[in-house]
């Protein structure tokens, strides 16, 4: 399972799954499983059948030679339906498990808002929090998962809409009210589709751009906005009123965002053109799912003003809309003259469908007629909803109308606002083309060192001359580069509002300067304005660095600091409400120094984060990017942010949603209305109640002292292995990583451009996709057994094992340790480092193997079990009936991998042994849950 799967509801359920659902699960399995072999059987005969079953079987039995001479002997067609048996065999079993984790989670008492409320609740009644306070935490509670376009998504959108049907099939011929005939009509639907997923090639013709992103994307937060944020809203006033506290109507507790066509660093297929192209799309489907929620809700407002009082502000606004669109008027006002409520959103109705006539044929806004920007559509939802209230009909007010202001506040437009990330070298090259064309500086700007290039930036910021001036800009040159994508994202807003794009990250931000250079190119652009003495400062975007190594996350509160002590950029934070964005780097950081460092400064970071935003009186809205695996920052998106530094929340917080994870956590809608209700419930818990240290010192000072020790040891033996010299030519053997770039599942190169094929060059995904692939998932635990090991041996067992009774942040960095621990197979491996690696490297899987063992030991004694995964008794009974079926798609790998290899360099391997290849890629993707 993915290792954002289950745990994600533990924090607020009360037990595992009964039997009952774990036998109707394994029913449901076998039922897809025996269509499935029908289907091949009809399309390929059942001799393929019979050999697939014999596969299993010799995997099973652990019979290496005989399965190995076995696949010796297929040839690469029947290779190519090997693994697509077994892929599709995953995908079938997923989607069920999918289900029955709904199913599951859904059948508990409360759900994780009524927790988390009820916790505000006691809080209230016992006077340690008072209504203004959680009031006014309400007013600022954000939770934005952005929706990345990081390529660690297998599987085709195709495939992913059919398994959803094949899932609402399963859903309806579990429901006890089904009538008698109801059973042949489903199984004979299910056959159907999964006849039809046999025939759909599960691999992408080609690789997607960024528009393609951005519509699975889009396809996702669809489902969201139409059946799932609505209710999901809907509960939370409803609780919060049980509790005596009103949520402002004018609240965002939920928004979403997104990265497609967005993010810029090492990705030449994100142009400024693409970029708009995308808002384009997402706003387009926006405005379709906006006049769809209104066309529902149409209905419903049929109260007559023989019955009821509409407001004087109402009725104003009618006969505006009225003179402003006549035509409209003249045809609704025959059958709803006497129905305020109908006009006013019939209205709306036509203004939005003109709203998207306008963007898609680029014409001038027209007031009245269209929306100008999100602003103006909930000013009219909030004048409907305010006479309805007057008139004491607050039960529509607070039903259908709220919902429908509440869904268009989470979504906007657009559907989710764009993200902006770009590397910190490009605008230095931009500033250095600008500044040597001028010729003031003592030397070239590329020669300056950090504390003389801060110098220069600082006095440009304070000073108000233009720095492009009236001179030409050259076309091709770094500097156009950078102010037309600064431009481009001014004329963005001017089209779409304000909400469109409101943060531009900076990627490799190493020192204040970082910061600085695009403050001042935005400055040029028209989207900074640093005011005067007289005239107050402007900031049409906010900047935030991203911190994504070990090193820059140690120095992340002193350059916090400095930023915020730079009288320039702090009115650029003031023009921002006073927030101050911080995108903290998971992957990065942990394929530099190991997982147990990582998570340890990441901790750290946020805590000076936090204590320096304090001191200036700033609001700190921190922006996670975690990836899918644990080696890249991955886990329980709830119990992760539960197990933050206490005040390092304060309202809002942004999380990546990338590849897997979404289609993992959204494809069915009403498990995506679990995972945002348990991240969502834990976002205004952390917010109201976990304000302030609870620990006396001296307990958290011995904890912060043996987490160094782990964290410092950790690092050594991590970075000794992935520092030899035979490490990249291990990782490119032992796992099929340079086959990931003919996968088609990213916009995005594997690889940074211009490196020398080393380590640094490769990404973070392709680096945890590699081992979770040959089944090591290095990057998830190692280096964490000879950390623990290190504190047990300096005497420190007592103080671990409390802090793993005590301490969420280390609870839940052990358990996701765990999860991956039972997910790595060395067994498994030993079968790719046997036949693929060269002698010479191979020694280093014996390093691998010892710290493997001495993890596992390490971590059951911390957490005093007798095996991994002892308290979650179903993971583990899921993860050994999947290995049944991921152990027959490794031994075809590794056979593959070795087949592709042995071509002779400068030819191509046979189009078909290339798809068989790519195919075990996809399965085992699937087996797993995760990619990277």
């Amino acid at each position: 399972m993915a290792d954002t799967d289950q745990p994600d509801v533990t924090r607020y359920a009360t037990g595992v799954s009964s039997d009952e659902q774990h036998t109707a699960l394994r029913a449901s399995v076998r039922q897809l499983a025996a269509l499935l072999g029908e289907a091949l059987t009809r399309h390929e005969g059942p001799e393929l059948l019979a050999l697939v079953e014999q596969v299993r079987a010799l995997a099973r039995e652990d019979d290496d030679g005989a399965l190995h001479d076995l696949l010796e002997g297929v040839d690469d067609d029947t290779a190519v339906v090997l693994a697509r048996a077994f892929t599709n065999y995953f995908q079938l079993v997923n989607v069920t498990e999918q289900l029955h984790r709904w199913q599951e989670v859904t059948a508990e008492d409360e759900g994780p808002l009524a927790v988390a409320v009820g916790r505000i609740g006691e809080a209230l009644a016992e006077g340690s929090v008072d209504v203004a306070l959680v009031s006014d935490v309400l007013r600022r509670v954000e939770y934005r998962p952005v929706f990345t376009a990081h390529p660690t998504e297998a599987s085709r959108r195709t495939v992913l809409a059919l398994l959803r049907t094949i899932a609402d099939v399963v859903h309806a011929s579990e429901d006890p009210r089904a009538r008698p005939g109801d059973a042949e009509r489903h199984e004979r639907r299910l056959a159907e589709l999964v006849d039809v997923l046999w025939q759909t090639d599960e691999l992408r013709i080609a690789r997607p751009d960024p528009r393609d992103e951005a519509r699975t994307s889009l396809y996702y937060l669809g489902q969201l906005a139409r059946r799932v944020v609505p209710d999901l809203l809907q509960e939370l006033d409803r609780r919060l009123a049980a509790i005596g506290v009103e949520l402002p109507v004018t609240a965002r507790p939920l928004r979403f965002g997104s990265w497609a066509g967005g993010d810029r660093d090492g990705n030449p297929n994100v142009t400024p053109e693409v970029t708009l192209e995308v808002l384009a799309i997402q706003h387009d489907a926006g405005l379709r799912e906006l006049v769809a929620q209104v066309d529902e809700i149409l209905t419903e407002v049929s109260a007559s003003t023989r019955v009821v009082a509409a407001s004087a502000e109402l009725l104003a606004s009618l006969e505006a809309d009225a003179e402003a669109l006549p035509i409209t008027y003249s045809t609704i006002r025959r059958l709803n003259a006497e129905e305020p409520y109908r006009l006013k959103l019939s209205f709306v109705r036509v203004r939005l469908l003109r709203t998207r006539d306008r963007l898609a044929h680029a014409t001038a806004h027209e007031p009245g007629r269209d929306y100008a920007h999100l602003g103006e559509l909930l000013e009219d939802l909030r004048l409907v909803r305010d006479s309805m209230l007057a008139d004491g009909d607050r039960l529509t007010a607070d039903g259908s109308v709220l919902r429908l202001l509440r869904t268009a506040t989470a979504f906007g437009t657009g559907m989710a606002t764009l993200d902006v990330r770009e590397h910190s070298g490009k605008h230095h090259e931009a500033l250095a083309e600008l500044y040597d064309r001028l010729g003031e500086l003592e030397r070239p700007y590329g020669e300056l060192d950090h504390t003389a290039r801060t110098q220069a930036l600082r006095a440009e910021m304070a000073g108000r001359r233009p720095l492009v001036g009236t001179g030409q800009v050259p076309p091709d040159g770094p500097a156009a580069a950078s102010l037309g994508l600064l431009r481009t994202l001014r004329r963005a807003q001017d089209t779409y509002g304000p909400d469109v794009v409101e943060t531009y990250i900076v990627s490799m931000t190493h020192h204040v300067d970082d910061l600085f250079a695009v403050v001042v190119l935005a400055r040029e652009a028209g989207l900074v304005d640093l005011g005067s003495e007289t005239r107050p400062a402007t900031a049409r975007i906010g900047f935030a660095p991203l911190f994504e190594t070990v090193a820059e996350l140690e120095t992340a509160g002193p350059l916090l600091d400095e930023l915020l002590s730079d009288a320039s950029y702090r009115r650029v934070v003031a023009a921002r409400g006073d927030v101050q964005e911080i995108m903290l780097g998971y992957s990065d950081s942990s394929k530099d120094a190991g997982i147990a460092a990582s998570q340890w400064q990441i901790h750290r970071a946020q805590r000076a984060l936090r204590d320096v935003a304090r001191e200036h009186g700033v609001l700190l809205r921190l922006f996670h990017g975690r990836g899918g695996s644990v080696g890249r920052g991955g886990g329980p998106t709830a119990e992760a942010i539960l197990a933050q530094p206490n005040g390092s929340l304060d309202g809002p917080i942004k999380i990546t949603e990338q590849g897997e994870v979404i289609s993992d956590k959204y494809l069915l809608p009403e498990l995506g209305r679990w995972n945002l209700e348990g991240a969502l419930a834990a976002v205004v818990e952390a917010s109201v109640l976990h304000r302030d240290r609870l620990l006396p010192r001296d307990v958290l000072d011995a904890w912060d002292d043996t987490m160094d020790v782990v964290a410092a040891s950790g690092q050594t033996t991590y970075r000794s292995l992935v520092r030899d010299p035979g490490l990249v030519g291990f990782f490119v053997a032992a796992t099929p990583v340079d086959e990931l770039g003919k996968m088609n599942i990213g916009s995005r190169p594997a690889k940074r451009p211009g490196g020398d094929g080393g380590l640094d060059d490769l990404r973070a995904i392709p680096w945890v996709f590699g081992w979770t692939q040959s089944r090591i998932i290095l990057p998830g635990w190692y280096g964490v057994g000879s950390g623990l090991a290190a504190a047990r041996e300096g005497g420190r067992e007592e103080v671990l094992q409390e802090m793993y009774a005590s301490w969420p942040f280390f609870r839940t960095f052990l358990s996701n340790v765990q999860m991956t621990l039972a997910k790595t197979d060395l067994d498994i491996a030993a079968r790719y480092v046997r036949t693929l690696v060269p002698d010479a490297a191979a020694g280093l899987f014996d390093h691998i193997r010892e710290e493997h063992a001495r993890t596992v030991a390490e971590v059951l004694a911390v957490t005093g079990q007798d095996e991994l995964l002892e308290s979650a008794p179903v993971l583990r009974q899921t993860l050994e009936l999947r290995d049944s079926y991921l152990a027959p798609l490794h031994a075809l790998q590794v056979s593959l991998l070795a087949r592709v290899r042995a071509v002779p360099e400068g030819e191509e391997p046979p189009a078909e042994l290339q798809r068989a290849l790519l195919l075990t890629i996809n399965g085992i993707a699937a087996g797993l849950r995760n990619t990277g």
